[in-house]
């Protein structure tokens, strides 16, 4: 676990809060965007956090501040300008992404303590693996030998955040090339799959679950509906 870590505050675990874990498969990005935007806006002080778990077809999606002049040959993969932090990063098959919907003042969590427990929880999951993984104050993500592995961009609206993390597994890597990753020009991406780790998702998700939840201080409920 990174020296970070000590920033999210622990529980007892009689005390952990449930959040709601939805696993959502493979699903276009917009619609996606948009429903955790609906949910930020519509919770209230009771409202369970959430944590989605899935997928999206080929995209590529540029932050708030970003310049489009970092997408390069965008080809046949749609363009998406969204409202996260950060530079352009791509979204394919094969890649984890994770959505924590969490009321950062419930959980009283600051924005840098998401990001770190965001971090914590694939470099503690990498380890697992024997894969030695590290974070980079100046450019928040993962990095295995230089290369990146994970890319974390969030937003956070009324007190709560949405967007997260997106974790290569088993994907194709081209669409990188087409792009400055995280708005860096010749960064090289990795993943799991290449790295002795979980080789799809499915694994990916299924490990990772735990160790994300223990990083921000929750615990798990099933969901109560399908989303």
């Amino acid at each position: 676990m990174s020296a970070e870590a000590s920033t999210v505050p622990a529980r007892a675990s009689a005390a952990l809060p449930r959040a709601v874990i939805r696993q959502l498969g493979r699903v276009e990005y917009e619609p996606t965007w948009r429903a955790m935007q609906r949910f930020t806006d519509e919770r209230d002080a009771a409202t369970p956090d959430e944590i989605w778990f899935l997928e999206h077809p080929p995209v590529f999606t540029l932050g708030m501040n970003a310049s489009a002049a970092h997408v390069l040959a965008p080809g046949d993969i749609p363009v998406v300008q969204i409202d996260r932090g950060g530079q352009v990063t791509y979204h394919g098959p094969g890649q984890l992404v994770v959505y924590p919907l969490v009321d950062l003042r419930r959980a009283q969590l600051g924005v840098r303590d998401l990001v770190t427990a965001l971090e914590t929880s694939v470099i503690d999951l990498a380890a697992e693996f024997a894969i030695s993984a590290q974070s980079r104050r100046s450019a928040p993500g993962v990095y295995v030998e230089g290369k990146k592995l994970a890319s974390i961009g969030i937003r956070v609206r009324r007190g709560a955040s949405y967007h997260g993390l997106a974790l290569n597994v088993a994907l194709d890597l081209e669409p990188f090339r087409r792009i400055n990753p995280c708005g860096y020009q010749g960064l090289e991406m990795t993943q799991l799959s290449e790295l002795g780790g979980p080789a799809t998702v499915a694994a990916a998700a299924a490990a990772l679950e735990p160790i994300l939840l223990r990083a921000l201080g929750l615990a798990s409920h099933p969901p109560a509906m399908s989303y």
